[in-house]
């Protein structure tokens, strides 16, 4: 379904309207699921969300990546999700940028690895060693993750419950109000109004 939404943009706030997306699917051992995006027209910003058909309390997935096979298990990420790799004491939290995904455990570690290459050009460029070999560091550690040569856990924490780690082996818990509170929530748009 396509719809023009009247909200202005979060990004550069045109009031032309923005252009939603809506689609249902199933997604397998995870249930029916509507993938809503939001796209302006003026700017090209976007914003992508999972949610599920039924509704989801505030909870907590956690698996630890101890072999090469784990890296190939599906990963539902909402925009209001944090992904913790544990042992590396790596997070990514949902900022105004965020979206949700789909994706295995290998392209989170991806985008992990991404984003410290990015730091690593930066402190190149600045000269900075210390943050250089610090980033040399953690991109050497995530790639004996996802060789299954080093054991971590890799945590999703939801305040709204819209994600998880699909594995047998992937643990859920419900979180507590002092750790739902401490988390970022990302972008929430309401949608008050359809306009055709």
């Amino acid at each position: 379904m396509e719809s023009r939404v009247g909200l202005p943009c979060p990004q550069c706030h045109s009031t032309d309207g923005m252009l939603m997306l809506s689609m249902s699917t199933e997604i397998p051992y995870f249930g029916e699921h509507t993938q809503i995006s939001l796209v302006c027209d003026s700017c090209g910003w976007r914003h992508t969300d999972f949610i599920p058909a039924e509704g989801r309390k505030p909870g907590a997935w956690s698996l630890v990546l101890d072999s090469k096979d784990k890296m190939s298990c599906r990963v539902v990420r909402s925009s209001s999700c944090t992904i913790r790799l544990v042992e590396l004491d790596l997070e990514v939290t949902p900022g105004s940028a965020s979206s949700g995904f789909i994706s295995n455990i290998e392209g989170v570690i991806k985008r992990f690895e991404d984003a410290i290459g990015t730091l690593l050009r930066h402190s190149q460029a600045e000269e900075d060693v210390e943050s250089t070999d610090s980033a040399i560091v953690l991109i050497n550690r995530l790639a004996k993750v996802k060789l299954g040569e080093q054991t971590i856990e890799m945590v999703l924490f939801d305040p709204k419950g819209r994600s998880q780690i699909i594995h047998d082996e992937a643990i859920h818990r419900d979180m507590t109000d002092e750790e739902i509170g401490a988390l970022q929530m990302g972008v929430d748009i309401p949608i008050h109004e359809i306009i055709d």
